[in-house]
């Protein structure tokens, strides 16, 4: 299935949600890691250590190699597929205009909303058919006043001021919004965004579609010469949007709305009583909800925004913390619910649960490295059967694989492709940061929304910041 639809049917006729599936927050409890544990001794104990160590490993193994195909599929699908949709501009107009809202949320961000701003007032959209809310969520720096500044230029422009530990996050942000946005769908950027001038164009048409949720456009990283890691996530970036977010579009139809550079039919979202404020990754939650009552996710590789990676390992381990935390967190709630939606057919709903194990991947490569470790302590046995390290290897060049296929159907210049040098201690590094949020997760130790430290590379300044 092409990613880019050419011919879209044409319709202004109102949908009337489902009912949406029932949210249950799950904090996860410490009767979990001693279930686990006990299950273990339970399997020693009936097998034998070497046997239930053989069953672990054998587990371990087929479940690599099946992401390693996995790998494999999505890497042919965009090789094969990507390149041309890149460049489809057929079927662009249809006179399709909803009225859109699109929301801000913001804290702290003084470095870069101006510059997000600037591109926001140039969007090719009728002026009479959107609106621009940017909602200041209890900002302590000069964000809030610059943000006044802008509407008092641009009357177009309407701010919310939350006050300080308003609670909910991103998702507390954007809830305040939607209650007053006028939307038919309702589009999110973060601060450090910029898009493209005819991003909501493509975003919208896929509405035209009553069957449509959720749209979600491709994110590209702008700061890749400020460092080295900036210039690996760069490479990532390609990875993830023009290899795994489009063979997930393109061999099942179930592409994941990323939370920003995309746009949800605001009679869903509000069915559901808003984005999820208990979760930190409401974006994975919406997708799951949406798939789950039959509503579907789409992926436009041409609809395109710019946006400023993480330059420090620091910031990177922040940052996908809260990306694991909430990705665990997710599959903790929806896992049985996929397997019981009859939206759903057998494959699509084993990819949606590989989907949401994608963080718990790293846990197992984890337990496997201890394994391996044990073993060559001569702690443990399980024969010759089975070895580890090469099935490990090949699990290691899958995403490799990915990374490379990015390169080549972005085209990115030579240089980029020392991004990938990275790659091996951002492995590591992400390994251990989903382990931490696993183990914090069963543990049920609480965590909250923690937002992306900007650096604000790049940016053209025209208010002056107000100490």
């Amino acid at each position: 299935m092409s990613v880019v639809t050419d011919t879209l049917p044409l319709t202004t006729e109102p949908v009337t949600p489902a009912q949406p599936a029932a949210h249950v927050g799950s904090a996860g409890s410490p009767w979990t890691l001693l279930f686990l544990l006990g299950l273990g001794l339970l399997l020693v104990g009936a097998l034998g250590l070497q046997h239930a160590s053989l069953a672990v490993v054998t587990f371990l193994a087929v479940l690599f190699l099946l992401f390693l195909v996995r790998h494999l599929a999505f890497a042919i699908s965009a090789l094969s597929g990507a390149p041309g949709d890149m460049r489809s501009r057929s079927g662009f107009e249809f006179g399709y205009y909803p009225f859109v809202s699109v929301l801000i949320p913001c804290r702290n961000e003084e470095l870069v909303i101006e510059g997000l701003v600037t591109t926001l007032l140039a969007l090719d959209y009728p002026d009479d058919r959107h609106e621009i809310i940017i909602i200041d969520d209890g900002s302590d720096d000069a964000t809030g006043s610059i943000l006044e500044e802008l509407v008092r230029r641009h009357p177009v422009l309407r701010c919310i001021h939350r006050p300080p530990n308003a609670g909910g996050g991103k998702s507390g942000a954007l809830n305040a919004a939607l209650e007053s946005a006028r939307g038919e769908v309702v589009v999110v950027f973060d601060a450090d965004h910029k898009p493209r001038a005819d991003v909501l164009r493509r975003l919208i048409r896929h509405f035209a579609d009553p069957n449509v949720g959720a749209v979600q456009g491709r994110c590209i990283v702008r700061n890749s010469n400020e460092t080295r890691l900036a210039r690996s996530i760069a490479v990532d970036y390609y990875c993830g949007y023009l290899v795994n977010e489009y063979g997930r579009q393109s061999l099942f139809e179930l592409p994941a709305y990323g939370g920003s550079n995309c746009a949800v039919r605001s009679s869903w979202i509000r069915a559901f009583g808003g984005w999820n404020e208990n979760t930190v990754t409401e974006d994975t939650d919406l997708t799951l909800r949406l798939i789950m009552v039959g509503r579907s996710v789409r992926f436009d590789v041409t609809a395109i925004d710019t946006e400023e990676s993480v330059p420090t390992f620091r910031r990177f381990w922040r940052q996908r913390y809260r990306w694991a935390r909430g990705h665990q967190q997710v599959w903790r709630e929806y896992r049985r619910g996929i397997w019981d939606a009859p939206s759903l057919n057998l494959t699509r709903k084993i990819e949606s649960t590989m989907f949401l194990l994608v963080y718990h991947v790293p846990v197992f490569c984890m337990l496997g490295l201890v394994m391996v470790t044990l073993r060559a302590g001569g702690v443990l046995t399980w024969g010759n059967g089975i070895d580890l390290t090469p099935v490990a290897t090949l699990l290691f060049l899958g995403p490799l694989l990915e990374l490379a296929s990015g390169l080549l159907v972005s085209r990115a210049p030579r240089q980029a492709a020392a991004g990938i040098l990275l790659f091996l201690p951002g492995f590591v590094i992400f390994t251990i940061v989903c382990t931490k949020s696993w183990l914090d997760g069963i543990l049920g130790r609480p965590y909250t929304w923690v937002k992306t430290t900007r650096t604000g590379q790049g940016q053209t300044r025209t208010i002056g910041v107000v100490a």
